[in-house]
């Protein structure tokens, strides 16, 4: 048997990891939680796309337009019928009153160009790298922008029935009173890009990355997939219009 002087060592000690046990859920009590939910970080300050006019000197030289030529402060006008520029290189000159079945641009290089009213089937302009360059008006069936790099474009007052940048790099790119059937934008990767006063019917947007991307002045009636809307700006109102294709989604069984 344990003696006295055995027991009260261990009695003490019992004694007090209950004190000390009482103290602390004394302690934890007092403990405020912390508030829930906490509030969301603020977004960053939207950034609109960096744009300016392209650089055209005061007198151009009328030229054709063929595959792989290379042309500075060229104008090249009323052109008609399939146009093969594929390949071209053109600086500092203006596209004006082209009417074209299909304009093929494709793998161009582009900078400081000026193209107005142009009307075209097809404009084929896949694998082309723009820089600087500006369309205003027309009507273009198919405009194919895929997986090429545009920067500093500005697109107004077009209609454009399909519209593909899909794989394409876009930076700095404004829409201004367009008018789009179809936006085909899968695996893009966007930056700066603002619209108004456009409308369009269906976007694509499996897989694109936005950054800085406007969508307040585009009227789309469906997105694709509305997980790829991060990193984009929507007014109050779009986003109250999409709010049963976000609650998908996100996963919600919407009834009734």
């Amino acid at each position: 048997m344990l003696g006295w002087g055995t027991l009260h060592p261990i009695m003490h000690s019992v004694q007090q990891a209950k004190r000390d046990g009482a103290s602390r859920s004394v302690a934890a009590s007092r403990v405020r939680p912390e508030p829930y939910p906490r509030e969301m970080p603020r977004p960053a300050p939207l950034k609109p796309p960096r744009l300016s006019a392209p650089e055209l000197p005061a007198h151009l030289e009328s030229a054709t337009l063929r595959a792989h030529a290379d042309l500075i402060g060229a104008l090249i006008e009323g052109a008609s019928g399939d146009i093969d520029a594929a390949g071209a290189h053109l600086s500092e000159s203006a596209v004006r009153d082209i009417d074209a079945g299909t304009f093929d641009l494709a793998r161009s290089r582009l900078a400081d160009v000026e193209i107005g009213e142009l009307r075209a089937i097809t404009l084929a302009a896949h694998e082309s790298r723009w820089q600087s360059v500006r369309i205003n008006g027309g009507r273009i069936a198919t405009l194919d922008l895929s997986r090429g790099s545009i920067s500093g474009v500005e697109i107004r007052g077009v209609r454009i029935d399909y519209l593909t940048l899909a794989g394409s790099e876009a930076s700095d790119v404004l829409f201004v009173d367009c008018i789009i059937g179809s936006l085909d934008a899968p695996q893009s990767v966007l930056k700066r890009v603002a619209f108004e006063g456009c409308r369009v019917t269906d976007v694509d947007n499996r897989g694109w990355r936005a950054e800085h991307v406007d969508l307040r002045g585009l009227e789309a009636v469906h997105y694709l997939d509305m997980s790829a809307l991060r990193g984009t700006t929507l007014s109050e109102r779009q986003a109250t219009a999409l709010g049963r294709d976000f609650a998908v989604a996100a996963g919600v069984d919407v009834r009734g």
